[in-house]
């Protein structure tokens, strides 16, 4: 997991406590953070990442199969860790469970807040690691949308897409104003309130009022009779960064 953003710039010891997988993966994580603060990520090359870790490049490629992979090295592991736990609320409320799902991406956010925020700084400059960033949001989002449509009995499958994409808005929102102010406050009180009232715009039409939702920025609002498919487009507007 990652632990640090500084790097000893001579090359690293070896021997078994240094040349474990996980040791080895995280001295190429803290390089990369440490090259990429001090330069330009298009101009940073694989063997300069390698040679600050005290690797190889075949070492490198090992571990990672592009440049971008190492800037965010833990994507897959957390993703796998929330469905897990999708899985392993079968008996909660569908939307319930994508809401306790979600926070735990949050929760890894905040568990390494200074790469959190070096990443965000690296997202916000770099076109391919925003293009990158953008993919892992749609991945949550469409992990999320087939829990939904497998457990919600809702005869219209988008809107399984619609609660999906709600939850990924509100958790970056509440991520992304999280970073702007520099991590300084714990988001979590935040994005729980956040989630209740995606939960309540969800209530809504069952008891045939108008739906609401505050976000991190504002409120949207839905009239009765508005097509699905324009309640779709204006929630998934807000879903393109963060998670």
């Amino acid at each position: 997991m990652l632990r640090s953003l500084s790097v000893d710039r001579s090359p690293g010891p070896t021997g078994p406590a240094m040349t474990a997988p996980a040791a080895v993966r995280d001295r190429l994580v803290d390089a990369a953070f440490a090259r990429l603060a001090d330069g330009d990520f298009e101009t940073t090359t694989v063997d300069e990442i390698a040679h600050l870790a005290g690797v190889s490049r075949r070492t490198f490629f090992r571990y990672f199969a592009t440049k971008e992979d190492v800037v965010f090295p833990d994507h897959e592991a957390i993703r796998a860790t929330v469905a897990a736990e999708l899985a392993r609320r079968m008996g909660d409320p569908a939307l319930e469970a994508v809401c306790t799902a979600v926070s735990l991406v949050l929760d890894d956010y905040v568990a390494h807040r200074e790469v959190s925020l070096a990443r965000f700084a690296l997202t916000r400059k770099v076109t391919a690691l925003r293009d990158r960033e953008v993919t892992n949001v749609h991945r949550y989002q469409r992990l999320f949308a087939r829990y939904l449509r497998d457990r919600c009995a809702h005869p219209d499958p988008i809107v399984a897409e619609i609660m999906a994409a709600a939850v990924v808005a509100g958790h970056n929102g509440v991520l992304r104003e999280w970073l702007v102010t520099g991590g300084t406050d714990d988001p979590r009180p935040r994005l729980a309130a956040v989630l209740g009232s995606v939960r309540a715009l969800f209530d809504g039409p069952a008891r045939g009022g108008n739906e609401s939702v505050s976000d991190a920025t504002g409120v949207l609002a839905f009239s009765i009779g508005t097509p699905l498919t324009e309640i779709a487009t204006a929630l998934r507007s807000l879903t393109d960064t963060e998670l």
